[in-house]
């Protein structure tokens, strides 16, 4: 395991010397270049979002019914639309939203392709990697969100109170919990991806974080007792796990890419 995560942290400094040379041979991009190539890669991720927008469009029912509202069917959630239109405009929201993440490995592809010119010949090559790992922990996070957290909170907000005040809720309000949720998770999950461009700038080194587990450990567990609905235990060291497991991948990663002096 030493000899591989080794490997792979010499490809990314081995030859450095004769990529800058390289590098140094290369026309660089003025100011408006790189505005020009920013614009460009809007561009095709906007494009990314349409198509996606457009494909969540022709299945939207099947979201609606069977993903949307599943999790609120199964907590006996009693919705509501208190608004002219609301189901049109909970329809394009989400599949915006569907949209989106549909088209969220593109998104990442065309930031790298960003980024691109500032990398050396042997970090490029992990470009296509790269992506599919950040792909893979934000999809991760949207599982974790949808099967674990929410459910856990939906159930909480239905059985919350007295028996004598009925518990509906309007679409706008599931919506946003829905959201915030699944959307919130997947962001925790790139934790690993984060741990990669601080330990590659040289800000973290997989020194620190180990230095610093037991801090860590504490953090994660007050973070989870905010984030769990309810006061039970349980639910708190659900959400606690999965984020310990999260910063073991990041010293991982950390020390397979950490910025060689």
């Amino acid at each position: 395991m030493a000899d591989s995560e080794e490997k792979i942290s010499q490809d990314f400094v081995n030859d450095s010397s004769e990529e800058d040379e390289n590098r140094e041979g290369e026309v660089e991009m003025t100011f408006l270049d790189h505005l020009e190539e920013l614009r460009w890669r809007i561009i095709y991720s906007l494009i990314g979002i349409v198509l996606g927008t457009i494909i969540a469009l022709i299945f939207i029912d099947f979201f609606i019914n069977n993903i949307l509202l599943f999790p609120a069917k199964t907590a006996n959630f009693k919705l509501q639309n208190l608004r002219p239109f609301g189901q049109l405009i909970l329809y394009f929201q989400v599949a915006a939203i569907i949209g989106l993440i549909l088209s969220f490995p593109n998104v990442v592809y065309q930031l790298w392709k960003f980024i691109a010119p500032a990398l050396r010949q042997s970090e490029k090559k992990y470009i296509k990697w790269i992506v599919l790992f950040t792909t893979f922990c934000f999809i991760c996070g949207i599982v974790f969100g949808y099967y674990l957290m929410l459910p856990l909170t939906l159930k909480f907000a239905a059985g919350f109170g007295t028996t004598s005040i009925a518990n509906n809720f309007s679409l706008e309000e599931y919506l946003s919990i829905v959201l915030s949720i699944i959307l919130g998770a997947g962001i925790v999950f790139e934790l690993p991806m984060l741990s990669f461009f601080l330990s590659r700038i040289g800000i973290l080194t997989p020194k620190f974080m180990r230095k610093y587990r037991r801090h860590a450990i504490v953090i994660i567990m007050i973070l989870a007792a905010f984030l769990s609905p309810g006061t039970d235990p349980v639910s708190q060291v659900m959400l606690a796990i999965p984020l310990v497991f999260l910063y073991e991948i990041s010293i991982l990663v950390s020390k397979i890419f950490q910025k060689k002096s």
